[in-house]
């Protein structure tokens, strides 16, 4: 049996207001992805990426919505997404992580994460979620940050 974790979503951003590293850099505005009460950000934050939810122009946050629900295959990923990318632009070139995306009947598993594009695993998840709940989090992040 698989171990079920909780997704949910909430605002955050790169730094916080007295964070001196945010002098001069990009404070990005985005979804942060919540799993089991853990910040998604947090975790990987060593690798200087955001989430590539809930930011960006109209086009480019419902085409993430699309990949993440599966409703769209990646152009060159298949069923591997971009869930954490460059918080200047969001541009896979500049380097993002990756993760699998698959569908069990009423469940969405999140496994294999990976630094991209030099292939190089990280030590994070599976995590199974439960589609209908994982659904309506992932719709709701939409306009997060605005529509850039």
């Amino acid at each position: 049996m698989k171990t079920i974790n909780q997704i949910q979503t909430k605002p955050s951003s790169r730094y916080d207001s007295f964070d001196p590293d945010q002098e001069g850099n990009k404070n990005t505005i985005f979804a942060d992805i919540i799993i089991d009460d853990r910040s998604l950000y947090q975790m990987l934050k060593k690798y200087d990426r955001v989430p590539s939810l809930g930011w960006g122009s109209e086009e480019h946050q419902r085409k993430m919505i699309n990949y993440f629900l599966l409703n769209e295959m990646h152009e060159y990923l298949y069923y591997r997404y971009p869930i954490l990318v460059c918080p200047w632009c969001g541009d896979e070139e500049c380097g993002f992580i990756s993760v699998f995306i698959e569908r069990e009947e009423d469940l969405i598993i999140w496994r294999d994460f990976k630094l991209e594009s030099g292939n190089k695993t990280i030590d994070i998840g599976p995590f199974c979620f439960k589609w209908d709940e994982y659904e309506k989090v992932i719709k709701e992040t939409f306009g997060t940050a605005g529509i850039q």
